[in-house]
């Protein structure tokens, strides 16, 4: 039978009924299961991309709030008592399109504000009050289960949440997009910059926005330090050989005085970096 015979032949299985096959051998646990899609994997029944969103999806339910939120210190918030144009340039410069609005204190958010209701204000400045933009803001646990949030992201048409730690303070927030990236990857957007010239970015004196894809060679060139290549061929596998381990969303560490904090991550990469030199 030649190769066009057997692609038509009606008794040889389908690519779905290979799969289910393959599937439905019944794993007793999740580490049968993901051996089944490795083999899969294997024999080209799922290509690369496939096998790790389905990965990413049985990650989010094993995975806490806590694991993927921004913590509390890096939260970019609007105080409800400063003047409107005093935080314009802070929605500007963070280009976020939410922003939780607090009243005393971190602590005390009354509701989230919309970066496009702010527009509003440019057509009424007299009339407009800020009390009348801002959304309900949600409160969720740190322990929430992500495949919950996510569902409840779904139902309620919410995109961010503020995350509340076991005493009623606020821990730090979570947005559906930190979700959807444990699935899919990093999401970039018109803002996230991608040229390999724009892999290292100056935010303020002496602050700087680095890729964790950047090259150690072009890391030492900007910042005058001399990591070895030998052992990693960027920053961010230079970040985990130094931990031994895949560091979370905020942690910090010194390299030759540098000092390196984990803006972006998920269970499976380091996306971006903050690097600070000494003053």
């Amino acid at each position: 039978m030649t190769f066009p015979e057997a692609m038509n032949d009606p008794s040889r299985p389908s690519l779905l009924e290979r799969l289910s096959t393959l599937i439905l051998r019944e794993p007793d646990d999740r580490e049968q299961l993901l051996a089944l899609l490795h083999s899969a994997h294997r024999r080209n029944l799922l290509d690369a991309d496939a096998l790790s969103i389905i990965e990413g999806a049985l990650t989010v339910s094993e995975t806490a709030v806590r694991d993927v939120m921004v913590p509390r210190a890096q939260m970019d918030v609007i105080d409800i008592k400063q003047p409107i144009k005093s935080f314009i340039s802070q929605v500007i410069s963070t280009a976020h399109s939410r922003f939780p609005v607090i009243n005393q204190n971190l602590d005390d958010v009354i509701g989230i504000l919309l970066a496009k209701d702010l527009l509003r204000y440019y057509a009424d400045e007299e009339n407009f009050n800020i009390r009348e933009m801002l959304r309900p803001a949600v409160m969720i646990p740190e322990s929430k289960r992500l495949n919950v949030l996510l569902r409840e992201f779904r139902a309620s048409r919410n995109h961010m949440a503020i995350v509340i730690d076991e005493y009623g303070g606020v821990a730090g927030l979570v947005t559906i997009e930190d979700v959807l990236e444990q699935i899919v990857g990093e999401i970039e957007d018109e803002y996230d910059f991608d040229e390999a010239s724009d892999n290292i970015i100056s935010e303020s004196a002496g602050r700087y926005r680095v890729k964790a894809i950047t090259q150690i060679a072009d890391f030492n060139a900007a910042f005058g330090t001399n990591f070895p290549d030998d052992a990693s061929d960027t920053v961010g596998g230079l970040v985990i050989a130094r931990l031994g381990r895949l560091p979370k969303r905020g942690e910090a560490l010194n390299l030759e005085g540098l000092k390196v904090q984990v803006l972006r991550a998920d269970s499976r990469r380091v996306y971006t970096l903050i690097v600070e030199k000494p003053k």
